[in-house]
């Protein structure tokens, strides 16, 4: 039913490519999901879907890019916690809302986190970081190359009375040089920049923010089992249109979207990326929208940050 309403309502979507929105840079983690749906998903809709990445400000300057176009299904967000969740309690005013400025398509999934160390940083566990920082006040600089590292940081250092220096980035992938370098000594990061310099012995993985074990490091344990408290934030992503998006296109989108998602050539590559995908309908990506931005705003609050 939702391709015959499609098809009745909007006969000739798409007859050009349709741009995706990235908030980050490319070859990070958000770009690499987004890409490895970008092919399948656009040989499904019958038109090219390419890849514009707009990075900068916590993905408030794609938000915003994408709020302001036209709802005509052409520019889409592949939007994540960032934007979403983080930003509007993060930040004392913003130039969107969330909610109310998009029109939600389908989430595509979560990102896995860790926590990496440098090898200069004498500590096989997280208990005995905790240690080393302890005796160390003031000397371990983390990088930060997304909000959900700047939170995830905030809320280790408020559970376990540290005292670290933050050294902000645009993303993951130029903090990964000073990081294998050890200009900055800890980072929550995803696995996809950071796992290739694990496997060398460059980096060394702590723990997982996931509530189970990765199977691309099965040997490191999750937050909760290295003795720290959960987190009720998640690493999420999904794909939004501007506000007013007509709601059958939305669908029509939707259903692409999801079928992509199922694909096992895509979870294959998914799965390199330590990243899990799962769909939704509009209806339940608005749903998930609103209890990620209150989980985010608590997480926040509870973190000690204060909006700037």
């Amino acid at each position: 039913m939702q391709h015959a309403v499609a098809a009745e309502t909007t006969p000739t979507y798409p007859n050009k490519p349709i741009h995706l929105v990235v908030p980050f840079p490319a070859g990070g983690s958000a770009d690499l999901v987004a890409r490895i749906m970008a092919k399948p998903l656009g040989e499904k809709l019958g038109q090219p879907v390419v890849i514009d990445n707009k990075p900068g400000a916590d993905g408030a300057i794609a938000a915003e890019a994408v709020a302001a176009a036209a709802p005509d299904g052409y520019t889409l967000f592949m939007a994540t916690y960032g934007a979403m969740s983080a930003v509007p309690s993060l930040h004392k005013t913003t130039h969107y809302d969330p909610v109310k400025d998009f029109t939600p398509i389908s989430s595509t999934g979560k990102f896995s986190m860790f926590l990496f160390t440098h090898p200069s940083v004498p500590a096989q566990t997280l208990s005995e970081f905790i240690a080393y920082e302890h005796a160390h006040a003031g000397e371990v600089n983390y990088g930060t190359g997304n909000v959900a590292s700047i939170v995830m940081a905030a809320e280790m250092e408020s559970q376990a009375k540290l005292h670290m220096t933050q050294v902000p980035y645009k993303g993951e992938v130029p903090a990964m040089t000073d990081f294998v370098a050890g200009r900055i000594q800890l980072m929550f990061a995803t696995p996809a920049n950071a796992l290739p310099f694990v496997k060398e012995g460059k980096l060394k993985a702590l723990a997982t923010l996931s509530d189970k074990r990765s199977p691309l490091l099965p040997e490191t344990p999750t937050w909760h089992e290295a003795g720290m408290h959960d987190l009720p934030i998640v690493p999420w992503a999904g794909v939004f249109g501007p506000a007013k998006l007509p709601k059958d296109m939305a669908r029509h989108l939707s259903q692409a979207i999801n079928e992509v998602l199922l694909r096992e050539d895509v979870n294959a590559e998914f799965a390199k990326l330590g990243f899990e995908p799962f769909g939704s309908t509009p209806e339940k990506l608005n749903a998930y929208t609103k209890k990620q931005l209150k989980a985010w705003h608590s997480a926040i609050q509870s973190a000690g940050l204060t909006p700037e």
